[in-house]
């Protein structure tokens, strides 16, 4: 047999090789050399012999941090009246500093007022009282009212501002989107129930009330001071989300990021 005859049968016999296996494979000269056969053969155009290359996996691509981005700023101008802002007096010079120094900024509601320093200051006085003086009520309680006020008011500067007091004062973010959604949804005790189904009653059809529903808070067990305080804060927010919604006032950007 002839040297091409023979390189020919070992060529054919490396190409039926099992894959996996060692095969003779033959190199120039006539001399063979041991190699393994590739896994998977393919035919080319030629009639030659192959490898299947199979392409290399791509790398899984890494996920994408989830990171919040800070709220877009929304409070300029606050309001959407031209009101010349008036010097202000010692007194509400030193509360908006004050405020500066314990919120990190004044509050929108205050500079919208700040057009005129007499009702500036009454609306503080007013606000101060009913919110932070002494009641039966808790400062979450009377949060909660302002919120189930103005969702019925639709609000938008009262239910950013509160709601986020809500979640401040209870330490549950839960809570604060219930109240500014549907106080109905929330879990609350039968004494909150009670007090935020006659807020929001006195709201929505002030004439409709009457010594029934008066009767209902005192078994949730309120006494009659504690109902003239549910009634003064509901009436209090009812007019302060009128005064927001009719000069379009904007909340403090700072609101939204709050006690989340």
């Amino acid at each position: 047999m002839n040297k091409a005859n023979k390189s020919g049968k070992t060529a054919g016999k490396a190409a039926s090789a099992k894959p996996g296996k060692l095969a003779l494979h033959t190199m120039k000269g006539g001399k063979g050399t041991l190699v393994k056969s590739p896994s998977k053969l393919a035919v080319t155009k030629t009639g030659a012999f192959k490898p299947l290359v199979k392409p290399a996996a791509k790398p899984a691509a890494k996920p994408i941090p989830l990171k919040a981005a800070p709220p877009a700023a929304d409070d300029a101008p606050v309001i959407a009246l031209n009101l010349p802002k008036a010097k202000l007096s010692p007194a509400m010079s030193s509360y908006f500093k004050k405020c500066q120094e314990k919120l990190g900024f004044v509050p929108n509601v205050l500079v919208a007022y700040a057009f005129d320093i007499a009702k500036l200051e009454t609306f503080v006085a007013m606000y101060n009282n009913l919110m932070l003086g002494e009641s039966g009520l808790s400062k979450l309680e009377r949060e909660m009212i302002a919120v189930a006020v103005s969702s019925q008011n639709r609000c938008y500067y009262c239910l950013t501002a509160h709601g986020a007091a809500v979640r401040q004062y209870s330490r549950d973010p839960l809570l604060g989107e219930h109240m500014v959604m549907n106080y109905r949804v929330a879990r609350l005790s039968k004494r909150q129930r009670a007090m935020l189904d006659f807020a929001v009653k006195l709201t929505a059809s002030p004439g409709s009330v009457e010594e029934g529903d008066r009767e209902r808070l005192r078994r949730a067990g309120f006494t009659d001071r504690d109902i003239w305080d549910i009634s003064a804060i509901a009436g209090f927010f009812n007019m302060s989300n009128r005064m927001a919604s009719a000069t379009d006032m904007r909340p403090n950007t700072m609101y939204h990021r709050q006690a989340r």
